[in-house]
């Protein structure tokens, strides 16, 4: 789970005779990841195509071209078993030879109509002017132009230029004809008198007669070169419907003919022999050589190499082909994540920086304890659960991809502890269920702090550790990945951050120097560090929170529970202070002076940005006590609550009874006339709570997302792991045979 599958090196070495064989055997098993020969070996080069690869790939080319012409879905067809080669080649050849005939007769049909709708669009305003065409073209002695603008502009134009002698306009519905002599029977004499003047001039078509009758002509011919087009669609569509199934199947048969012709060339080859190197799942190596030693025999000799280790890789010597020393190379293992399938989803995390490499611990178990929960925690509403899991189950069963699939599950899963969360809050779309007279057990155990302050400081300190938490086992996998250099170098690396790390935050949980800030005005409890500086007694070189550590500490008692922590002692705040002089001392000896300068990131500030899961809880719930305020309205009553008096707001929801105290807002639901506000209401309900749980897919989704790429895999992460693909075929359509 931690671990990728450990992989073993593999080397096939065998005659060539039976190379074609030992490959089909490859490709059934679908178990070894092959490796490129790069020509390293003397007397070995890298190998050829078997000799069915070209007519192979010819095929190939042919159906892909026909699946595209006909629009072949393998989704929307039935596959068929293909017949002998012989049939199926004499098959392929009259499907081609018809479906050429009729794309070339459509393409000549979409030419045509191409063609006549150019025509027509010039033909349209001329046939507006009524004037035969033979009768706008042709001309020795005057131009003729057709066009489009303001006639006062042009005949006022035309009249004033010296090289107009004679000019008549003829307009109608915005269609102006220009006939006009120049007077030294100038050829654009038109053209140079309308210089500056709008002109949008018109294509006159060759041919003669009335244009409006040509249009007719036109948009007959149109009509049978539709019914021509939807003919020859009609037909290939019934090509597609016979054939496509033969042509998925087809296909598919072909890819692997071909992926097995062209497996040569990734191997070293002598004219005797050939050798190919790659990964295999060192659980499987048996497997492989039980198949080559049944389908092929003693011509094959199949040798693990190695079984990789979990460490960096290292150069390393086998013998192989009359016992010549050869080096193997490329000993980076191709990674297969290893996680439980309710785990397996969240590897899309991982993979968006990067597939972990075969010597790196795998965070995905670690993705998936914390994104849901924390996703959950921030949302935490059953109605938005239940609207998640939907979500997530519909992507799950309408789409095919991979990823959309992860992503799904994802939704399901944080869905999930939408509803957990949204349960201990006793929330369904904002609405408390105690409200509605719905006492279930552990619901309201907890409370997002909308209205009570020292659950949301609360939820500050809980966001803090739980990022504590997540950087500390950040902390320890990055030490862990580091080992293999030896513990001093790990520590120093990583470990040290992680003393760094826990040495603050159990200062900042511990009592050390409570007392009272003279500095401030009044009498304020606050716990303080003192520094006596030459002689001078100073305070507030830090402060923490009475809300933090001590006896008002929301750690000490709360309106959800008690659990009596005020703090740890003083003794305990000395070791934090040595374990962050220690922790940083090694960083600086590992970093040098960039330590100095990430010291108040790495130990102090990565953990704050975790505060983004509290302002996200209360930013979320804040919006869908808004939508319910505006549609149910509310009133404020005054209540104790930890031995203090708060204002707190009720929903005035319907069949409940009226709330006591004074009202705050009336809600759609009470005013007049009804008629508009129940329908108004309801929209708002129904449109406001749907913007909240979108923004809480990017808001809680984001945030969460980039705590774990960002902040976590910061601290240990590398990737780039290699994908392991084996050679083979996952058939979808065919079957062995």
């Amino acid at each position: 789970m931690l671990r990728p599958e450990r992989m073993s090196k593999v080397s096939i070495t065998g005659a060539r005779s039976v190379m074609e064989e030992a490959i089909a055997v490859l490709h059934d098993l679908e178990l070894m990841h092959l490796e490129e020969y790069d020509e390293r070996w003397e007397g070995f080069r890298t190998g050829d195509p078997l000799e069915s690869a070209e007519s192979a790939s010819e095929w190939l080319v042919t159906i892909r071209a026909l699946q595209n012409t006909l629009k072949v879905d393998p989704a929307e067809v039935h596959p068929e078993m293909v017949e002998s080669r012989e049939v199926a080649a004499d098959r392929l050849e009259e499907v081609r030879t018809a479906v050429t005939g009729l794309e070339d007769e459509r393409t000549e049909l979409m030419d045509e109509i191409r063609e006549l709708n150019e025509e027509l669009d010039r033909l349209e305003p001329l046939a507006t002017l009524g004037i035969d065409l033979d009768l706008l073209q042709g001309y020795e002695t005057v131009e003729v132009v057709v066009g489009k603008g303001q006639s006062s502009a042009i005949d006022q134009a035309l009249s004033e230029s010296d090289t107009i002698e004679a000019h008549e306009l003829i307009e109608k519905d915005g269609v102006i004809a220009i006939v006009a002599r120049a007077t030294d029977g100038q050829a654009s004499a038109i053209s140079d008198a309308l210089v500056g003047v709008e002109l949008a001039r018109l294509e006159i078509p060759e041919g003669s007669g009335d244009p409006a009758s040509r249009r007719d002509e036109i948009n007959h011919r149109l009509r049978q070169l539709e019914h021509d087009r939807e003919r020859t669609n009609a037909e290939l569509e019934s090509i597609r419907l016979e054939h496509g199934g033969f042509l998925v199947t087809l296909e598919e048969e072909l890819s692997i003919d071909v992926e097995r012709a062209e497996a040569p060339i990734r191997f070293a080859t002598t004219e005797h022999a050939f050798i190919a190197e790659g990964w295999v799942p060192t659980k499987r190596v048996p497997e492989l050589e039980s198949q080559m030693a049944t389908v092929v025999g003693d011509a094959i000799e199949v040798d693990e190499l190695e079984q990789m280790a979990y460490e960096p890789p290292h150069h390393h010597e086998a013998t192989a082909d009359g016992g010549d020393d050869l080096e193997l190379h490329g000993n980076h293992p191709p990674v297969i994540q290893q996680n439980p399938s309710i785990v397996k989803p969240f590897e899309v995390f991982v993979q968006t920086i990067n597939r972990p490499r075969y010597h790196e611990l795998d965070p995905t178990i670690f993705v998936f304890l914390t994104f849901p929960f924390a996703f959950g925690f921030m949302i935490g509403d059953i109605g938005y659960g239940l609207l998640y899991m939907a979500m997530g189950w519909a992507v799950i069963r309408y789409t095919d991809s991979e990823g959309m699939w992860a992503l799904g599950m994802i939704a399901v899963w944080a869905g999930i502890f939408t509803i957990l969360f949204g349960y201990l809050y006793d929330d369904i779309f904002g609405i408390h269920m105690a409200d509605l007279n719905l006492a279930l057990p552990l619901a309201g155990t907890l409370d997002k702090g909308l209205q009570i302050t020292e659950v949301a400081q609360l939820w500050i300190i809980f966001s803090i550790l739980f990022g504590v938490i997540h950087l500390g086992v950040g902390y320890a996998i990055g030490f862990l990945n580091h080992l293999h250099h030896g513990i001093g170098e790990a520590f120093s690396e990583s470990g040290s951050w992680l003393v760094v790390l826990i040495g603050l935050f159990a200062w900042i949980f511990t009592t050390e120097s409570a007392g009272t800030a003279e500095w401030l005005p009044g009498e304020v409890d606050l716990l303080v560090t003192k520094i006596d500086l030459a002689g001078t007694d100073w305070t507030a070189s830090v402060i923490k929170p009475e809300f933090l550590v001590g006896p008002e500490s929301v750690l000490a008692s709360n309106y959800m529970f008690d659990l009596g922590f005020e703090g740890f002692s003083e003794t305990v705040a000395v070791v934090g202070l040595v374990l962050i002089i220690v922790g940083w001392a090694f960083a600086i000896k590992a970093e040098g002076f960039i330590a100095v300068i990430e010291l108040p990131t790495n130990a102090f500030g990565h953990a704050v940005s975790y505060l983004r899961m509290m302002a996200v809880l209360l930013a979320k719930g804040g919006m869908a006590f808004v939508v319910n305020l505006i549609v149910f309205g509310g009133y404020e009553q005054t209540r104790t609550i930890s031995g203090q008096e708060i204002d707190y707001v009720f929903f005035h929801l319907p069949g409940m009874g009226m709330p006591d105290g004074e009202a705050v807002f009336q809600g759609l639901v009470w005013m007049d006339p009804l008629v508009v506000t129940i329908p108004l209401a309801i929209f708002v309900f129904v449109f406001g709570h749907i913007v909240v749980l979108l923004l809480g897919i990017t808001a809680a989704g984001i945030q969460m997302t980039r705590l774990e790429l960002v902040e976590f895999f910061g601290k240990f992460y590398d990737g780039g792991g290699g994908r392991f693909e084996p050679f083979g075929y996952k058939r979808r359509h065919t079957e062995e045979h």
